[in-house]
């Protein structure tokens, strides 16, 4: 990565982070683009250079592909499930930010909750990634058309990803620290890991002997 394009993602991830403490202190719709652009000490040109629209500074439009990436950057002997269980296990181990373990995600979960605007694009993208990697278990499974179970498949593992995402934000507003959620979000993914059949566990799986393609 070149030093203009390092500035720029520091300068987007800057913006980002100024307008996401904005919105939490006062409340998404109560904060203009140009509040954000003072405080974030750029133009309001320059933050829309980066965000085409206010919702984007909270939630980019490319996470609806998270599933979908996961699925498809799998190991040869992967299945579906296993890859998106290990990577959510891995987060979770990791107390990683992106799927909210830190102290002020409860308060991120009901600023986005009062935001109807913000409440639809997280039901939308909810329902993005679950078609994303529909698509892709159909491609890579052969399905035959008309054949529902990739769609099936992948509204089971969207189910087992948002229910993780809510167990973080429940427990983060009742004021329990990282760790604690994390540990007690693994306990929990393990049940959710025992309830799952055997075919929605095993869907999928990458053949032992497939090597990746450039």
């Amino acid at each position: 990565m070149s030093l203009r394009e390092r500035k720029k993602l520091e300068t987007k991830r800057h913006i980002a982070e100024v307008a996401l403490r904005l919105f939490v202190e006062r409340g998404f719709d109560q904060v203009t683009i140009a509040e954000v652009a003072a405080a974030a000490d750029v133009s309001v040109n320059t933050v829309y250079n980066y965000f085409k629209v206010k919702e984007d500074l909270v939630i980019p439009p490319v996470s609806r592909d998270r599933l979908a990436a996961i699925v498809r950057g799998r190991p040869a002997g992967s299945s579906a499930a296993g890859a998106i269980l290990a990577t959510l296990r891995d987060e979770l181990r990791r107390r990683d930010r992106s799927i909210g373990l830190t102290e002020g995600f409860g308060r991120f979960v009901e600023m986005a909750r009062a935001a109807p605007t913000l409440s639809a694009r997280l039901a939308g993208l909810a329902e993005q990634m679950v078609d994303e990697l529909a698509r892709v278990l159909a491609e890579e499974g052969g399905a035959e058309p008309g054949d529902p179970t990739p769609s099936l498949v992948a509204e089971q593992l969207g189910w087992v990803h948002a229910h993780v995402l809510r167990e973080i934000g429940r427990r983060t507003a009742e004021g329990q620290d990282p760790s604690a959620i994390a540990t007690a979000t693994l306990e929990r993914l393990d049940t959710i890991e025992s309830l799952l059949g055997a075919r929605v566990l095993t869907y999928a799986t990458r053949d032992s002997a497939w090597t990746p393609t450039e």
